[in-house]
């Protein structure tokens, strides 16, 4: 992926999003069904269709950036986009470097997929994706974890032997279960607290307005409607 680079004049610029209405959403775009790319070369999914429906409730205009995981939060703080929008969960760590809007989806239960369906996780070897809420959950247990760069290649540590299984959120594992033997545990997690929009701390107006779209989905319903056509979480 090509990254933007921008002298410390530009950015300076580009740190606030008022000049023109026009917002730079980051995601990651290797999340499905949260947000991937499509056979097309765009950005699809659930918070895709999410985010060009706050833009235009919030009368903004949308802009899609694809961004690695690892750096999404760095380059927010930088300024290479305006906001991460990437199934992102909202935790008390992430909060002390970024500012969350309300959280679009309640927590998504985290799941294991291995190979073995009566597999032991705590005396196994557990793959996750680095920087994620699972990876601190099995760091934080005690468990043997192993980190990767992207989700895809947690599951095929899993497929190829090098981990017992991988933790991730359930819609996510739902999309590649069911081939090559992966199958879900019955164990899941609840950890995280809701998939929010992350923005700087500096743009409390941007906040507001994602804010304010966001309440309108929930109170119109149409945010439900969504959650239950990407089946990504529980409805509100």
């Amino acid at each position: 992926m090509k990254k933007l680079i921008l002298s410390t004049a530009a950015l300076a610029l580009a740190a606030g999003f008022a000049t023109a209405d026009v917002v730079r959403m980051g995601t990651e775009g290797a999340y499905a069904p949260w947000n991937f790319v499509n056979d097309a070369g765009e950005i699809d999914g659930f918070e895709r269709e999410l985010g060009d429906e706050l833009c235009k409730r919030a009368e903004l205009t949308c802009e899609w950036v694809k961004n690695d995981w690892d750096t999404i939060i760095p380059n927010l703080v930088s300024g290479n986009y305006d906001t991460i929008i990437a199934g992102m969960s909202v935790t008390a760590e992430r909060d002390e470097v970024i500012d969350f809007t309300q959280a679009y989806t309640p927590p998504d239960p985290s799941a294991f997929a291995a190979l073995d369906a009566g597999l032991d996780v705590e005396g196994g070897v557990i793959a996750a994706q680095a920087a994620t809420i699972q990876a601190a959950f099995i760091a934080e247990k005690g468990w043997t974890l192993i980190e990767f760069a992207t989700p895809e290649e947690t599951v095929a540590a899993v497929r190829n032997g090098e981990a017992d299984a991988v933790l991730a959120d359930q819609s996510f594992l739902d999309t590649v279960v069911g081939s090559d033997g992966l199958v879900l545990l019955e164990r899941t997690e609840m950890i995280g607290g809701g998939v929010g929009m992350g923005v700087r701390e500096s743009d409390q107006e941007l906040r507001a307005k994602f804010d304010a779209a966001i309440q309108s989905m929930k109170d119109d319903g149409t945010l439900n409607t969504l959650i239950a056509k990407w089946e990504v979480s529980s409805q509100w």
